[in-house]
């Protein structure tokens, strides 16, 4: 049975929220060598604090765009490198085109000449507005090629076709994951995604704001269950995309409703308007990740929420509501 241990592993992308979780699991399996690599444009280096000092863990700053400064051999690759939330990516538009077109072909180089395996990290978001519900690995998707939401969107579809084009013609062997709405530890509080949003409104006793009506649905991976999944999928034979989330379908007011509840606290639900080209439905088909990898999420969101929240409240230093 193929496992990580002894192996030479790098992660681009690896000292951002999901890509420092996934050093800290490889080392946990025994790989050898361990490399992250990140320019830290939204990436932070503290997350990888529990890792430096540990046997075979190293850091390297640098921007993929340009060159990855490092040296093999290699056994795997990850690319888990881009800004990924809608505030990251509003701000950093050509730089979320340019990780996601430039530097996966950089990454994809790199596994080329180490004769490494490429698993290559995209998102949800190339469904876009969907039109097929649940979304399967087969549906082509709903995106507007020049919305506000595009330059993450077609990154990622880029991405995902340089990947499978380097799989066709130059044998490099791929893998790729299409990764669902995740939460937990180390995610930024100010990121403009929904869950840092929500718990730091509940643990400040703010009102939630939700856009539109609240009606539009989500589905909530705890990081930890992700990981394993990114790590099973590598460790399999297969090229074709696969998802990766929980199919626990809700509205992000009934997730509202499951944060105050997780945080003891927050005010009433606001409305604003709904955000142009938001999704009104997400929700993975994961019969391939089950059928193909044995894989499903184990974390329920209410544990997963308890473990986030005490995260937050120790590094933003935010007591519980009186």
């Amino acid at each position: 049975m193929k496992s990580m241990r002894g192996k030479r592993v790098a992660v681009l992308g690896g000292a951002g929220f999901v890509g420092s979780h996934l050093c800290e699991r490889l080392l946990d399996d025994g790989a050898a060598v361990v490399i992250a690599v990140d320019n830290l444009i939204t990436g932070n280096e503290e997350n990888l604090r529990t890792l430096n000092g540990r046997p075979g863990f190293s850091f390297v700053k640098a921007d993929i765009t340009e060159r990855i400064p490092v040296e093999g051999p290699l056994d795997y690759v990850f690319n888990m490198a881009s800004p990924a939330s809608p505030i990251d990516y509003a701000q950093l538009p050509l730089e979320t085109l340019r990780v996601g077109s430039i530097g996966t072909e950089n990454g994809l180089k790199l596994a080329e000449a180490n004769k490494a395996v490429f698993l290559m990290a995209s998102t949800s978001e190339v469904y876009g507005d969907p039109l097929v519900h649940p979304q399967r690995e087969d549906y082509w998707g709903n995106v507007n090629p020049i919305g506000p939401r595009s330059v993450y969107d077609e990154a990622k579809r880029y991405s995902e076709a340089i990947t499978a084009a380097y799989g066709r013609t130059k044998g490099v062997q791929v893998r790729i994951v299409r990764i669902f709405n995740t939460y937990g530890p180390r995610m930024r509080l100010n990121d403009g995604r929904v869950v840092p949003a929500f718990v730091g409104q509940a643990l400040k006793g703010e009102d939630f704001t939700v856009f539109g009506d609240g009606s539009q649905t989500r589905s909530f991976c705890y990081v930890k269950d992700l990981v394993d999944g990114l790590v099973r999928l590598m460790l399999s034979d297969e090229p074709n995309p696969v998802n990766i989330g929980n199919p626990r379908e809700m509205t992000i007011r009934q997730f509202a409703e499951a944060v105050r509840a997780a945080a003891g606290g927050g005010g009433t639900i606001i409305e604003k308007p709904l955000p142009k080209d938001d999704p009104k439905q997400r929700q993975p088909d994961i019969t391939r990740a089950r059928t193909l990898l044995g894989w499903e999420p184990k974390v329920p969101l209410e544990e997963g929420l308890r473990e986030t929240i005490a995260w937050f409240r120790e590094v933003a230093g935010t007591k519980p509501p009186a």
